[in-house]
């Protein structure tokens, strides 16, 4: 059987929920992730994806989730190292909108709304080196990773265009470059230019670019895609309310993209978080004291689901 995976944006708890479910699907499937036909991640996604196509096991990123000693050294500093809850106060020249003209293409109906205000907000100043790091540790002498189909997904800052670095076709980019540009989330890191392009996040336009696997033949797609619920439960708080905003707008473009697969012939399974997880994780993604809450939740809501369905 020929199945992918695509591994979605969602920040540090985006990636904490992703790493919990997915160790509860190989346990199930008895399946290693890392043999997927083709590895698809954005953002957090992408982040777990290098370390995928790098050769680490998810069980020893899960440990190093759960703050298990056993975990490998370089996995539990990983973690140390990542970004904040809150994005760096910027400096009074750079509240400047980043990319105007991302907000424009975001006017004409050219990118998601979600991009538009992207665009809008001021360039990220996180140093970006805990990527750096990851890059040198899981790539390979060609400048990339051993899996011989690992693509990270980001976007043109200017245009709102996507594009699937390590995919054929795309622009050429070393896996650092690449990884700091998926997870370049506006307003937390700077995007990173590649070929005269600047590149951000691909979150802003897909949760998970399930879609960019029609036709690749594949039999079954393995989709987690923490951004997206169809069952998000009720918000509770302001900032919850509007974490639902764009979590029903990334829904929905999810919602289209399997459409469209299934409709190519595809099997999809589609993870993605419930209420409870949700409650769990808080409205700030980013915020990794919830980190714990969140392996807990999304261990114990794949469990539940996997007892009745998805038996290999």
């Amino acid at each position: 059987m020929k199945r992918g995976l695509a591994l979605g944006c969602g920040g540090t708890l985006g990636m904490s929920w992703t790493v919990a479910t997915l160790a509860e699907l190989e346990r199930t499937w008895d399946w290693d992730a890392r043999e997927a036909e083709v590895i698809i991640g954005t953002s957090a996604g992408a982040e777990l994806a290098a370390m995928l196509g790098g050769g680490t096991a998810i069980a020893d990123i899960h440990r190093a989730q759960l703050g298990d000693h056993e975990a490998p050294t370089w996995l539990a500093d990983h973690l140390k190292a990542g970004p904040g809850p809150l994005p760096p106060a910027p400096k009074l020249a750079g509240l400047r909108p980043a990319s105007l003209s991302l907000a424009g293409a975001a006017v004409r109906r050219k990118a998601p709304a979600l991009a538009g205000v992207c665009g809008l907000l001021p360039r990220g100043t996180y140093d970006p080196g805990w990527l750096i790091k990851l890059a040198e540790t899981t790539g390979n002498n060609a400048g990339w990773l051993d899996h011989p189909a690992v693509w990270l997904v980001a976007a043109d800052y200017d245009s709102g265009d996507r594009i699937a670095f390590g995919a054929p076709g795309a622009p050429r980019a070393t896996l650092a470059q690449a990884l700091c540009a998926s997870w370049g989330l506006p307003s937390w890191l700077p995007p990173v230019e590649v070929d005269g392009h600047r590149y951000v996040d691909g979150g802003i336009l897909s949760p998970a670019s399930a879609d960019l696997t029609i036709g690749l033949g594949l039999d079954e797609l393995v989709v987690l895609a923490p951004m997206a619920s169809s069952d998000p439960g009720r918000p509770v708080g302001l900032l919850a309310a509007g974490e639902r905003v764009v979590r029903r707008r990334m829904t929905r473009i999810l919602d289209k993209e399997i459409a469209a697969v299934e409709a190519a012939g595809t099997r999809v399974i589609r993870l993605e978080p419930n209420g409870r997880d949700l409650a769990a994780m808080g409205p700030n993604f980013m915020d990794a004291k919830n980190r714990s809450a969140t392996l807990v939740s999304a261990s114990a809501s794949a469990q539940e689901r996997f007892a009745t369905e998805l038996v290999a």
